[in-house]
């Protein structure tokens, strides 16, 4: 998969630019705070229709400006993103459109045109953040493959937040509708055993594959949600008003070997800042080829400033992952771009 053109209007700190894409390796260069992230950002957003730091969908819009957009091609599809302020724009709550060949499409049948992968110091926090934020690995993995699994998520993110507001309603009341809410459960209960189900796979292939950067096990760490577990929470859920169990409340956990004591110990506690380094690396190459199996055609690889996080034998491992596809990193200094492996790699140099 190649991306093979981007061109940027009103996104962040490009009012207009339009960049050409070879394949192999893509090497963004420049000083700190111009712009580099921004590009990754961009592309990343036409692959998971979505930004991968940004909180709000208005930030990405350059200050002052209504509307950005951020185009790209991939083989023969032509792909757009149009972000919109609605405070400005009155379209209510609708902040972004997807287009495909020049024809709208929902969010959910939009992602998959472009997979990419990331690598990015903020990936870490994957290792030592919280739960949520290695449910997110989990979610944006198996969004871009997995069309079911993102209708699922999409379904129970909904059905979640209306039982969360029949929960609060309780609270405030102290009467509860059991219709309401039997129809809400079972919706929960439906999507949540397809998302699970589809993590517990994924985890699977996880253990299974050959790590050659740092070898870990993963736990699955299922909040199972079913008639009987919402009925042994009811009275908690009621006091919290929030649903206490589901896929919104898994996680998973990395466990290495630790050869001294003969047990398995949880990285996130007792790892070391390099090791919980060399393992995140490990995952994302993992997620590479689970997204390439799964698609049968290599992603977009997207290394963000991996120069500050990496030593030169690691970042050779990750550029001869895919030696014949396309990978697009950022850097501060030229003199980063060493060997035989990035020798004929397309510079862009960003001022």
């Amino acid at each position: 998969m190649t991306l093979k053109s981007l061109v940027l209007r009103n996104f962040r700190s490009y009012a207009s630019s339009k960049f050409s894409l070879n394949e192999g390796i893509v090497s963004i260069v420049g000083k700190n705070a111009t712009g580099k992230t921004n590009l990754i950002e961009a592309i990343y957003l036409l692959g998971r229709g979505k930004s991968f730091r940004a909180e709000k969908d208005t930030q990405m819009i350059q200050l002052g400006k209504e509307v950005g957009r951020v185009q790209g091609e991939v083989y023969d599809t032509k792909l757009e993103v149009v972000l919109v302020d609605p405070s400005l724009q009155n379209l209510g709550k609708r902040s972004k459109k997807f287009l495909v060949n020049g024809v709208s499409k929902r969010g959910v049948d939009f992602v998959g045109n472009l997979a990419v992968v990331l690598f990015a110091p903020t990936d870490l926090e994957i290792m030592s953040g919280s739960p949520g934020t290695r449910r997110r690995f989990l979610d944006e993995t198996l969004q871009q493959v997995d069309r079911e699994y993102r209708l699922a998520l999409m379904e129970y993110t909904k059905a979640l937040k209306q039982r969360n507001a029949l929960l609060e309603r309780v609270q405030e009341t102290g009467v509860r509708n059991a219709k309401l809410f039997e129809y809400w459960d079972d919706l929960l209960i439906k999507q949540g055993e397809v998302i699970a189900e589809k993590r517990e796979a994924f985890c699977a292939f996880l253990n299974n594959s050959e790590k050659s950067v740092f070898d870990f096990a993963v736990t699955y760490d299922k909040s199972v949600i079913s008639r009987k577990r919402l009925e042994e929470y009811k009275s908690a859920e009621e006091g919290a008003g929030v649903t206490l169990v589901g896929p919104h409340r898994d996680d998973i956990i990395l466990r290495m070997f630790n050869r001294g004591t003969g047990v398995a110990c949880e990285l996130r506690f007792f790892g070391s800042r390099g090791q919980q380094r060399l393992s995140v690396l490990q995952l994302k190459l993992l997620e590479l080829l689970y997204v390439e199996k799964a698609l049968h055609d290599a992603p977009v690889l997207l290394l963000d400033d991996i120069f500050s996080e990496l030593d030169a034998s690691h970042i050779k491992l990750v550029l001869e992952t895919l030696p014949h596809k396309q990978i697009i990193l950022t850097t501060t200094h030229k003199e980063f771009l060493k060997g035989p492996m990035i020798k004929n790699a397309q510079v862009i140099e960003i001022s």
